[in-house]
């Protein structure tokens, strides 16, 4: 009867946790950021499914080891019986775990190529320079490797609580390709709320598109040490208005393309 009883109580405990966690927005995020695009949300569900299926596989284990504590504890001196192999047991332990990695193996596959996909239909074309230790970022005309630059920002080294750090906006609704460059050493492209960070390498330009889905301001920074002053490299993510945004593009190209 002890044994029921406390059975039934972690049994609450955990509904209650559950409950607790489900009413929670950030709590069920499990630690990531508010996402503000669409691959943002792509991978919160991924990285949400990931924590389910670990939670069910552990559920299923800490039930397997308390029902074995409960209900099978040493009641005597006698020898239980022996069974040297129970194959339909093992074959079940071999295949559990291939099948789980299968299914998890599938949906990051899937979700990887949905985050890293791009097009040719973008609104917005941005090279992204890291260099020690800010940024610049120039706003091309198109996706052509020599298309001119209708607009071009450049950063300083700040403080972390600078009011002044260097803005990257884009329009929300619509695609948006970033092309990463770099001159001296290995930076990384990071805006938290985007769920997504990317390698800026010398020699060679990563790529990658994003679609925001709220308006806002949000923080980013480089999140590879490149060096002294690497805490520096501290820039902000400006979500606006199609409209807002071609009024910037409208009025840079006005005033010569740099700001």
């Amino acid at each position: 009867m002890r044994g029921r009883r406390a059975l039934s109580s972690a049994g609450a405990l955990a509904l209650l946790a559950m409950t607790a966690t489900a009413c929670s927005g950030e709590a069920s995020r499990l630690g990531m950021p508010e996402p503000i695009s669409e691959q943002a949300e792509r991978m919160l569900q991924l990285w949400q499914g990931s924590w389910i299926a670990a939670f069910a596989v552990g559920g299923l284990v800490w039930g397997l080891i308390i029902w074995a504590v409960l209900f099978h504890r040493k009641r005597s001196d006698d020898l239980p019986p022996q069974v040297r192999y129970n194959l339909p047991i093992e074959i079940l332990y071999t295949a559990v775990p291939f099948v789980i990695i299968a299914v998890l193996f599938y949906f990051t596959a899937r979700d990887e190529s949905y985050v890293e996909k791009t097009s040719d239909n973008v609104a917005a074309v941005i090279d992204v320079h890291g260099f020690q230790w800010s940024w610049q970022f120039d706003y091309k005309e198109s996706l052509a490797a020599n298309a001119p630059t209708v607009a071009s920002v450049a950063g300083v080294p700040v403080q972390p609580d600078a009011p002044s750090k260097v803005q990257v906006m884009i329009p929300a609704g619509q695609n948006v390709r970033f092309r990463l460059h770099s001159n001296d050493v290995i930076h990384s492209f990071w805006v938290p709320a985007l769920l997504y960070k990317k390698d800026v390498m010398p020699g060679y330009v990563n790529e990658f598109e994003v679609k925001a889905t709220k308006l806002g301001l949000y923080e980013g920074r480089c999140a590879e040490l490149c060096g002294v002053d690497h805490s520096r490299m501290l820039f902000q993510l400006k979500v606006v208005t199609p409209q807002e945004y071609q009024k910037f593009i409208a009025d840079s190209k006005a005033a010569g393309g740099a700001k």
